[in-house]
């Protein structure tokens, strides 16, 4: 039988006297597009910092491909194959949007800290970078400073950054936050494009993108899943209304 992508178990986390999750169960299948909703303050972001390392749990367990992650640095669970992005665009923005995808792709390529190598002379990473930067669709853009982008077509970096190196696993935080609608159908349609054949997991709180993206969708409220299931098991589900959706099932 093969392990679930992503398993949670009991995960809890605690600030001094403060509980943010409180005994978290989650299974998320290979291949599955899991969205994670709830409420502002209902741990969110504190369960996607546990997953990805930045935080250590205070107990339980978090399973990669079935291998034990709880407590590891960033830079093991991304070279096990999990890669995320954040709230606020986490790009260089100095660098041009080619020289951000081929900073991403070098450690995937086995190539590590040398001072002798010259990175154009890399030609695999040029390769490699330039097939991420055509899937994002800012090849036209390839050289001018990544600051100089507009937000949306950061979001699209961001997004070819978090792909580049290869994770089988991806967790995306708020992806279309701040975007108008003709954005957020842009960024939605390169989801679903560059996360083929991968297992994603988004927290999310546009309900039209959950719905319309999400295989199965897990409502987390004052740190606790109190719904897993379908985007019809969630809309139906009286709880959830109660807590998070309330008229936004029947908008979205």
């Amino acid at each position: 039988m093969t392990a679930p992508a992503l398993e949670l178990r009991a995960l809890r986390k605690s600030f001094g006297a403060t509980e943010i999750i409180g005994g978290v169960d989650l299974t998320v299948a290979a291949g599955e597009r899991h969205a994670i909703i709830g409420p502002n303050g209902a741990g969110k972001s504190t369960l996607f910092n546990l997953i990805s390392g930045r935080f250590a749990p205070s107990s339980g367990s978090i399973r990669l491909h079935g291998e034990e992650i709880a407590g590891r640095k960033p830079y093991e669970i991304n070279r096990l194959g999990l890669s995320r992005s954040f709230q606020i665009t986490n790009i260089f923005h100095r660098l041009t949007v080619f020289e951000n995808l081929r900073c991403a792709v070098l450690w995937s390529l086995g190539y590590r800290y040398s001072f002798w190598q010259r990175l154009n002379a890399l030609t695999d990473a040029e390769d490699r970078a330039e097939e991420v930067l055509q899937r994002i669709g800012l090849r036209r853009r390839r050289n001018i400073a990544a600051g100089q982008l507009t937000y949306a077509e950061q979001r699209a970096l961001e997004l070819g950054i978090t792909i580049a190196g290869g994770a089988n696993v991806i967790l995306l935080d708020e992806p279309t936050a701040g975007m108008s609608r003709s954005e957020t159908a842009n960024a939605v349609a390169l989801i679903r494009e560059v996360t083929a054949g991968k297992t994603l997991v988004m927290v999310e709180h546009d309900m039209g993108v959950v719905f319309g993206l999400a295989d199965r969708i897990s409502v987390l409220v004052y740190g606790e899943v109190i719904a897993s299931g379908s985007p019809a098991e969630i809309r139906a589900d009286a709880r959830v209304k109660e807590a998070y959706l309330g008229t936004q099932a029947e908008a979205a």
